[in-house]
Parts: structure tokens; C-alpha cells; sequence
């Protein structure tokens, strides 16, 4: 079955400080801020061929707001959305936004929300930004850490595979990997995609009440030494690095983890694999092969295992399962009263 998907278009996060985090993603991140809407912030990175990349919204905490995806016609819109409703879930048709048109919006059966769209406005250069490339949609940034593309966006769901599952049979996602405890048979990570990267959408394993959160958003540039100037940067400039440099097994990307001031985390990646095979077959990792960290010398700092908005209860993380979230899932008769 084919994907009515193209490409992640863009995606919609929350803020208590809107301000604070638009002057960060600006100032010290170089994303450029090319809209403001109604108290919204919008922000593109240099490469992205469409207004805007990320939107920065109000909200009392750090949260995923929406993730939007473009179809691959107007044709392929129409069918998404029969195929989302015969699964059950209902969603609802917009005239459109700011910078895109017509849209079908629904919540996904894991509480994540998400808008399907095709047309959308091309992003021309203003005078002064055009590139002396033609297939480039602006110069290159000056700024020594600007990321090129927006790249993927991680979330947390109570079922991995239930998840994947999904958005494989109502979206037409490829499930390209999965990452299992070595110690039992739970699965606590899985990346899809609607292209030819190795995902444009990961899941980690939440045990959580509160659905619909995200683990990160991610962006890309070019090279790892543009990844390592990057870390060089943001340090030089007060932003302290979470996790990497490094490498994950699954995807093979270098990356590298920070937070903005909201508290959200932010991945940088570069490198990686392209897949054109259209019947691969997700393979299943285990954390000591290298899901997560592929040198196997660094330990992933508990931080890692946050994703957002907070709520009570264990995240996994591509690496696999914190000792505590271990613990929960396989002796669950650990807590009194369990039997």
C-alpha cells in the first residue's frame, strides 16, 4: 500500500515564554523568524522549501501542539482521510491556515495531533536572502549552527508497536525498525517514515496516564563537522549539551540532544542512511547492539528519558528502558497489592 504522505511540512509546539524560545531558535540556534500571527511565532530553517518549519505557540507547558504533513496530491488528501475514518477516528476538514490550504486535522489514537494538507505556499527569498543556487530556497545562513531542514519529530505512546502499526495501516508509513529489551520482549522504540530516510517519525515507549506527548523535536544539517560546530556554538553561548555528539545504530545519524528554554529537547542530525526498498522489513535491535549509542562507550544521562508535557510514569528512549522503567515492566508484581 502506498503512502498518501510526503514529507513532515512542519510542526506546531507550546511555550509558557513564546518569546523566550522564538529568541532562542533565532539567536542562538540561527532559524529565522519569518512571521508573526496573532501572537504566534514562526520560524524557517534556511533549506525548507515552504514558509515556515517550526510555529511556537502559548501554552502552560512544553508540548507538541501539532504535527502537519503534505500529501502527495490533493487526490492523496481526500484519501487519507477515508482511511483515517475507517479505522474510527473522526477528524475534521479546515479551509486552511497560515500558509497552507485546504486541511483534514484529527488526533491520533495515541492523543498526538495532526494535520494532512497539500496545497501550501512556497517560500520566495525577500530581497537580499536569494541564493546564487536556483534550486535553493534562500542563501545559506550565515549563522554558524542554522540548521538546513526540519528533519523528524519523536513522540511517546503506551504501545510501540500499536502505534506503528497504525500509521502504517491508516497512513501508509514504513515501519523501519524497532528497538527490544534485551532482557524481555518489550518493545520500547520504533521509527517510520513516508520517504527514503530512515524516519521522519519515532516512537518511544511511555508509561505514562497522559498521551499525546513528544520525546523531540529534530532537525538536520548537512555534515558531522556542521554538527560539531553546532555543539560549539550553542556551548559557547550558554546552552549545555544533553546527550552527544554521537552515533545511533538505528538510522545511523550523528546527533546531538539540548533543550531550549521551555525545556523541550532538541536533536540535531546529520548523515544516515537512504532506503528505497519497497518491501523492507523492520529489523529489531536490541539496546547492546548499538540502537541508540552504535560506539557503545557513553552512557545516556537520565535526562534522556523525559518527554513532554510531564506527567507521572517511565519513558523509554532509543537506547531502551531507564533501570526504574525496567523494573516496572518486568516484575510488575513488585508493587503491593499486585497479584
Amino acid at each position: 500500500m502506498e503512502t498518501p504522505l510526503s514529507h513532515l511540512a512542519h510542526l506546531e509546539i507550546t511555550a509558557p515564554d513564546v518569546e523566550a524560545s522564538a529568541q532562542f531558535y533565532e539567536e542562538k540556534f540561527g532559524m529565522r523568524i519569518i512571521d508573526r500571527v496573532d501572537g504566534n511565532v514562526y520560524l524557517r530553517c534556511w533549506g525548507d522549501y515552504y514558509r515556515y518549519s517550526l510555529v511556537i505557540t502559548e501554552g502552560p507547558e512544553a508540548s507538541l501542539g501539532r504535527m502537519a504533513w503534505r500529501t502527495t496530491s490533493q487526490a492523496a488528501l481526500e484519501a487519507a482521510a477515508e482511511r483515517i475514518e475507517a479505522t474510527g477516528v473522526q477528524g475534521s476538514w479546515t479551509a486552511g491556515g497560515h500558509g497552507f490550504g485546504k486541511a483534514y486535522e484529527f488526533t491520533g489514537p495515541y492523543g498526538h495531533h495532526m494535520r494532512l494538507f497539500y496545497e501550501v505556499e512556497k517560500f520566495v527569498a525577500e530581497p537580499g536572502f536569494e541564493s546564487t543556487y536556483p534550486d535553493r530556497p534562500e542563501r545559506r545562513s550565515s549563522h554558524a549552527a542554522a540548521p538546513r531542514f526540519l528533519d523528524h519529530v519523536t513522540v511517546a505512546a503506551s504501545d510501540v508497536r500499536g502505534f506503528a502499526k497504525w500509521y502504517n495501516d491508516a497512513l501508509g508509513f514504513r515501519v523501519m525498525a524497532f528497538t527490544e529489551l534485551d532482557e524481555a520482549p518489550i518493545t520500547v522504540f520504533s521509527v517510520l517514515t513516508t520517504n527514503e530516510k530512515s524516519h521522519d517519525l519515532g516512537v518511544v515507549l511511555d508509561t505514562s496516564s497522559r498521551s499525546g506527548r513528544v520525546n523531540h523535536i529534530a532537525f538536520w544539517v548537512d555534515t558531522h563537522e556542521d554538527l560539531l560546530r553546532t555543539a560549539d556554538v550553542l556551548m559557547e553561548n550558554g546552552t549545555p549539551m544533553e546527550y552527544g555528539p554521537s552515533i545511533h545504530g538505528i538510522g545511523e545519524q550523528n546527533f546531538l540532544y539540548f533543550r531550549e528554554p521551555s525545556g523541550l529537547r532538541v536533536e540535531l542530525n546529520s548523515g544516515g542512511y537512504r532506503n528505497y526498498v519497497p518491501d523492507w522489513e523492520a529489523n529489531t535491535w536490541k539496546p547492546s547492539e548499538g540502537s541508540n549509542n552504535f560506539y557503545k562507550n557513553g552512557a545516556m544521562p537520565h535526562s534522556m528519558t523525559e518527554s513532554f508535557p510531564p506527567a507521572e510514569g517511565f519513558t523509554a528512549t532509543e537506547e531502551g528502558a531507564s533501570p526504574e522503567m525496567k523494573e516496572a515492566l518486568l516484575n510488575p508484581y513488585a508493587k503491593q497489592g499486585r497479584g
